[in-house]
């Protein structure tokens, strides 16, 4: 018995993850640790694996699914609702970006139809790395990691119908574009009444068995045979995926359609850029490496100015705006697709294609250290730029202040505004407070832990005073300032968590919150009524369990110190809680035995 049909999958196994492993410890991300893998097996080198046309059309499927789990995420109300983000920071990236690399494109002697295709494929950044590392280095709240989300959604969405119009570009496809896009119309429609009609209730059906296995089988089903049908007539198999992704967007198995793709998702994507590292053309790089070098620098440098200036020109502040072109600068996975299907329709010859796929390799391998030089530089600037000098408060009379106005601190000012009462709020984000002040909220920038900024801010007179920054060290710092220049102030504080409520009930804070008690108990009750316990029961639950665990805050306050005596009460307090609601059970199933006895029952 032979088993040579599985070397292929050990190799493609082993090496992605021995390098994506070591490029993700590296801090490189896992995209170019498969493109290495894909480099190192290919013919070019080890030549383990040979067979590149097969590991492409299979790796295409890792592109099929992507794009179904975009689709999902696409929903129409919530695109539209985005429509102004996207069209001014996406809209201007695409559109600029597109012009200037048409036009450097053009010079280089490309057709009019191929330095259109490589200009928008050039204009594209990658979703995958660039929502990691934005991830990874925690900026993706920031102005600028909002901005980059809105390219790259924006992107996402334009490069589907471009991998669609590519084809009728081509030499041998102009006489039978029409017929295409004709077919396409019918299946577009056809599928829209197929999805609005029959297919809700299908996937109810399925759903009602209970099979995981068989709901998986039904999804893989959906979006291949979908890709099948848009392949049938001609056109992109991505598009009919991405077109199902958007139908079922609004269904209510939406989730568990995106859970069920996932992991294959993530293996073919994986293999995609394997199947790409193994394409990668290294005789060009040994034949013309300084040319090859200097275009893929030159690519990096005029796409981060294009960047830059849509960040200028949407008002973003200089350093956003160069942040922001910094973590863009690279080229996208979508490019590699419009190449293969510019390329197949003979818009871009295949020397394009090989120079142009090594082009966007590079500044993917270049992108991690263009980040880590942004980082240094942002870090040379801190230290050299003088300190923003705070503001001047002016609403010192308002008997409130709210030190911290990030999510939690916001929804007291939303409160206290739509009611009329002032008061005065003071943080230290200068990003945050520039966004907030767009939405009319008057926001100080200051340090609430240190006494001239509170002075400034009329502490001596106010009655109030709100902690709600997020830091747990500086939030237990203006406490204990607090408490001890202003032991007049009533002080309501936001608590991350149990030993942050033990830190301020030792100052005498009275009025502490954990941050996610309230709306982890309200979800609870939730999933008690859901699961059949009746509405009024399961609030009664709820309100027993929150005092119950006030209670124990108070008897565990008192042991924090001794770790034994902390789990004796802590255990002895579960089992409590535990014999409670027995008994409140056992109570309410005996009371509504008792109203439902009738008169002749009880005699």
């Amino acid at each position: 018995m032979t088993h040579t049909p599985l070397l292929p999958v050990i190799v493609f196994l082993g090496s992605s993850v021995l390098l994506v492993s070591l490029f993700q410890r590296m801090g490189l991300g896992s995209i170019l640790g498969y493109l290495a893998a894909g480099i190192l097996i290919g013919p070019q080198m080890s030549g383990l694996v040979t067979d590149v046309k097969y590991t492409q059309s299979l790796s295409e499927f890792g592109v099929v699914f992507l794009l179904f789990l975009i689709g999902l995420e696409l929903q129409p109300k919530k695109l539209w609702s985005l429509r102004k983000t996207l069209l001014g920071f996406g809209g201007l990236q695409i559109l600029f970006g597109s012009i200037v690399f048409a036009f450097v494109a053009h010079l280089f002697g490309l057709s009019g139809a191929a330095s259109a295709v490589v200009g928008f494929a050039l204009s594209l950044s990658s979703t995958a790395f660039s929502l990691q590392s934005l991830s990874e280095k925690k900026v993706l709240n920031t102005e600028f990691g909002r901005a980059s989300f809105a390219i790259l959604l924006m992107q996402d969405v334009v490069a589907i119908p471009a991998l669609a119009i590519i084809p009728s570009l081509g030499l041998n496809s102009a006489s039978t574009a029409s017929v295409q896009w004709g077919a396409f119309l019918f299946a577009f429609i056809g599928f829209a009444i197929f999805s609005r009609t029959l297919l809700g209730p299908f996937l109810r059906q399925v759903a009602s068995l209970r099979s995981r296995e068989l709901f998986t089988g039904v999804t893989l089903l959906i979006v291949m045979g979908v890709s099948y049908l848009m392949a049938h007539v001609g056109l992109s198999m991505a598009l009919g995926a991405f077109l199902a992704g958007v139908f079922l967007s609004e269904s209510e198995y939406r989730h568990e359609l995106e859970a069920d793709l996932e992991p294959f998702k993530g293996l073919l994507m994986g293999l995609f850029f394997v199947s790409v590292g193994m394409a990668v053309n290294l005789s060009l790089i040994l034949e013309r490496p300084l040319t090859i070098l200097a275009l893929a620098v030159l690519y990096m440098g005029l796409k981060g100015l294009v960047i830059f200036g849509v960040g200028r020109i949407m008002q973003l502040p200089r350093e956003a705006s160069r942040r922001l072109s910094s973590y863009l600068v690279q080229g996208g996975e979508f490019a590699f697709v419009i190449f293969g299907v510019g390329q197949s329709a003979k818009v871009i010859s295949l020397e394009w294609t090989q120079t142009l796929t090594l082009i966007i390799t590079l500044s993917m391998i270049l992108s991690p250290f263009i980040i880590l030089v942004d980082e240094k530089i942002q870090s040379i600037w801190m230290k050299k730029r003088p300190p923003q000098k705070y503001d001047h408060i002016e609403d010192s009379d308002n008997k409130i202040i709210i030190a911290g106005f990030g999510r939690f601190g916001q929804i007291f000012g939303r409160m206290l505004r739509s009611q009329g009462i002032g008061f005065t709020a003071i943080d230290h984000d200068i990003e945050q407070i520039e966004l907030l002040r767009r939405f009319n909220f008057k926001v100080y920038y200051g340090d609430a832990s240190r006494k001239e900024i509170l002075e400034a801010a009329g502490a001596k007179k106010a009655q109030y005073f709100v902690i709600a920054v997020d830091d747990m060290m500086t939030a237990t710092q203006i406490a204990e300032m607090v408490r001890q220049e202003y032991p007049h102030l009533k002080i309501y504080a936001r608590a991350r968590n149990r030993q942050h409520v033990f830190e301020l009930m030792a100052l005498d804070v009275e009025h502490i919150r954990r941050e996610t008690l309230d709306s982890s108990l309200i979800l609870t009750g939730d999933l008690l009524v859901d699961l059949g316990i009746p509405a009024a029961r399961a609030r009664q639950m709820v309100e027993r369990f929150r005092r119950h665990d006030e209670l124990m805050l108070q008897e565990q306050f008192k042991v924090r110190n001794d770790a034994n005596l902390y789990l004796d009460v802590s255990r002895l307090g579960m089992d409590q809680l535990a014999q409670v609601l027995k008994e409140d059970a056992q109570k309410s199933y005996v009371d509504s035995g008792s109203e439902r006895k009738t008169p002749e029952s009880e005699h």
